[in-house]
């Protein structure tokens, strides 16, 4: 079997690929000016500029992804640490072997017993974290529930894969089908010059669809993980999370770790209340669970000194995670310095208007897909493209909404796959899964959730809809 290269080497590899696209694609820009705040893409404004082919600059984008990425780099050393203060309690491994304990005991209900007390775990939190992501857009949330999830799904008898799927998966599917993610759906409909979150009956169907499906998908390979083990791709990584959760096993929950998990849950609702009410974002979320850690560590009797000391092993321990989230954005500073990607955007777009109704609406959908793998900022996205797909829209009788629909879908799957992705890398690293791992797992499901995402816009090409 041949050995996977490292992350690092992977994302090294593709920055070295986009320098090489800087010296084999024409240079152009579009011209851009600020609406309502938003720069946006003034149509029929591409124009060639002068080549700038990277070549030392694979070097200097490294510093500059570091840089435009630091607000997700220090959240994740934050939420590392802090959670490593509180890990050192054992209290969520030891809660979640007294939370399984208690809810083994549903089985003796005839109902519950033929479904599946598991089965019914993850349908209830990817059903959550699905509805989280749909409404307001969790996604670098996401990064902090992965130490939760985890151990849940390792004592279930699966591995940290489902554990992924549990919290990320869910929320980015989600996302995805998402009927009022502002960051989405929001900011594609305001460019398109549609009303705010028009269409949500259709979105509603659309998000009901996709998170059937992921919770099927992810039921489907728990139950073959649960069967055979060994099947599992990370089966051999996964004895860090095993060990954790054997220490727990044999432990009574003490009066003083369930204060700790009630400080965790009252930390949850906080981040929840905090992005829905307050509008909150990395920065508040990072001193929300800076603020965890260090009462955590209060709870457990730890002196400030060995607070700090723990704190500063969970950074070491995850710092390579960290590191690459800058490393991958590194890929984006290449292609943008080489001035390459509104030439790509230019290309593609033309071949709109020579196709039909259901080309076109593929071509474009393909695009916004294969775009996001690159720049996986979907409000970036929704500036860059949206004023260009609505014209061709117009041109080719294809409604603005459908043309919002596949800017949606085309942002949302390939989040999951994306190495450019920081929320991915961040979520990987902590889970302790190496990149093409998770790729050689991940490719299929997103592939099947692709081809549904376009079946799903078909109907809106010939079958009058609210909003559509």
């Amino acid at each position: 079997m041949k050995r996977i290269p490292h992350t690092f080497t992977i994302v090294f590899a593709l920055i070295v690929f986009a320098a090489v696209l800087t010296w084999i694609v024409p240079a152009g820009e579009y011209v851009r000016q600020l609406v309502d705040g938003r720069e946006v893409v003034v149509g029929d404004s591409y124009h060639r500029v002068s080549a700038a082919p990277q070549t030392w600059q694979v070097f200097s984008a490294l510093f500059n992804g570091f840089v435009d990425k630091a607000d997700i780099i220090i959240f994740i050393l934050m939420v590392g640490g802090a959670f490593w203060i509180l890990n050192n309690s054992h209290a969520i491994d030891v809660g979640v072997m007294a939370f399984l304990r208690r809810v083994q005991r549903m089985s003796r209900w005839r109902l519950v017993r033929k479904l599946g007390v598991n089965n019914i775990i993850i349908t209830f939190v990817m059903l959550i974290f699905s509805l989280f992501g749909a409404v307001f857009g969790m996604s670098e949330e996401t990064i902090a529930f992965v130490v939760v999830f985890i151990p849940l799904a390792i004592q279930m008898g699966y591995d940290s894969i489902v554990g992924v799927c549990m919290c990320y998966v869910a929320a980015h599917v989600g996302f995805a089908g998402a009927m009022l993610n502002p960051f989405t759906v929001g900011i594609a409909q305001g460019i398109a010059g549609l009303p705010l979150f028009s269409g949500v009956e259709y979105r509603l169907i659309c998000w009901v669809i996709l998170t059937v499906v992921g919770i099927a998908f992810v039921l489907w390979y728990a139950h073959r993980i649960k069967v055979k083990p060994e099947r599992s791709l990370v089966y051999k990584l996964d004895d860090y999370w095993r060990e954790r959760t054997q220490q727990a096993e044999q432990t009574t929950l003490t009066v003083r770790q369930g204060l700790i998990l009630l400080l965790l849950l009252l930390t949850i609702v906080a981040l929840v209340v905090g992005v829905l009410v307050w509008h909150w974002y990395i920065a508040e979320i990072s001193a929300l669970f800076l603020a965890m850690g260090i009462l955590a560590g209060v709870l457990d009797r730890q002196s400030a000194d060995d607070i700090a000391k723990l704190f500063l092993a969970g950074c070491k321990d995850i710092l390579s995670a960290a590191l690459v989230v800058g490393l991958a954005s590194g890929i984006i500073f290449i292609l943008k310095d080489g001035r390459v990607i509104d030439t790509i955007l230019y290309g593609l777009s033309r071949s709109l208007a020579q196709t039909g109704e259901v080309a076109s609406l593929g071509v474009m959908y393909l695009f916004q897909t294969a775009l996001n793998i690159v720049m996986p900022s979907g409000s970036a996205k929704a500036a860059l493209t949206m004023p260009i797909m609505t014209q061709f829209a117009d041109l080719i009788g294809v409604s603005r909404q459908t043309t919002v629909l596949a800017f949606q879908f085309g942002d949302g799957f390939t989040n999951m796959l994306t190495p450019t992705s920081g929320v991915l890398i961040g979520v990987l690293g902590i889970a302790r899964i190496p990149y093409a791992t998770w790729l050689r797992w991940v490719w299929r499901f997103i592939v099947a959730l692709i081809v549904i995402g376009f079946l799903l816009m078909l109907p809106t090409l010939w079958i009058a809809m609210p909003g559509f």
